[in-house]
């Protein structure tokens, strides 16, 4: 079974997470010409929208990450991810959206500033700012969902869990984690000593450290970052249309299929 992957991508850590759990084997594959947006290739066949994660499973092959997340539960669905009760399904599964979404977005944007230079000086600092303050709201939500539980879902790892997971650990990696201490920090660290998350987390942390070498090419148009919708928002909402517009004229970022 392949996995079209970036290890730096939330969205296919969150994914193989979900597979570690469940102990489903998997090799995973960085598309060739990913982030260029090219429309040939395997890569571009299986998704027009050239985003990982994609997983390929026999003839099957599944994109977006919350739709494989779903294929996954169902089929391999032991152990579940997802509860059996509709409410805490629903609640799971929401917690995932604003992840997905809200959370994700902050942290791209705060990685646009601080991996590829996208502003300088006083926009840098009022993005910076912005992410900073973002990230605070987004973790007191999420500590709000956490309760006084080891898990989002009480007492066993599950779906809430592996969505958060990637978004939290970038906080921690920008150095935005949860305050020390905090029912949220504690949670992190619990997720640390999981054999599915210490493995993901570890393929972050390398290529994180290589993410240097390469923020020329996204700089430069070798590859280009995608604005897809909430990230575009993000950037408009918090200040930094500029940095749209720069990256328009420059022909350095894209946006998504068609």
């Amino acid at each position: 079974m392949l996995l079209y992957d970036h290890p730096l991508s939330s969205y296919a850590q969150k994914v193989k997470i979900a597979l570690r759990e469940k102990g489903v084997p998997f090799v995973a594959q960085l598309p060739d010409g990913f982030g260029t947006g090219r429309g040939d290739g395997p890569f571009a066949a299986v998704n027009p929208r050239t985003e990982v994660p994609v997983l390929i499973d026999g003839d099957a092959s599944i994109f977006d990450s919350t739709v494989i997340l779903e294929y996954v539960e169902e089929r391999w669905p032991e152990p579940p991810l997802l509860p059996r009760e509709p409410a805490a399904r629903a609640r799971a599964r929401m917690t995932e959206d604003v992840c997905d979404t809200q959370y994700e977005a902050v942290n791209w944007g705060f990685g646009e500033v601080l991996w590829f230079g996208r502003a300088t000086g006083d926009l840098a600092a009022h993005l910076g700012d912005e992410a900073e303050r973002q990230t605070r709201t987004l973790q007191a939500w999420l500590t709000g969902r956490l309760g006084g539980g080891d898990w989002f879902g009480g007492t066993r790892f599950g779906w809430a869990d592996a969505a958060a997971a990637p978004m939290v650990n970038r906080s921690v990696h920008y150095g935005l984690g949860p305050e020390a201490g905090s029912p949220l920090a504690a949670w992190h660290g619990r997720l640390r000593e999981r054999a599915s998350v210490a493995e993901t987390f570890a393929e972050f942390d390398a290529a994180a450290a290589e993410m240097v070498k390469a923020s020329d090419l996204y700089t430069t148009g070798g590859r280009r970052r995608e604005y897809r919708d909430h990230r575009l928002e993000w950037m408009v909402k918090s200040g930094g249309v500029e940095v749209v517009l720069a990256g328009l004229r420059e022909g350095n970022i894209r946006f998504p299929w068609p």
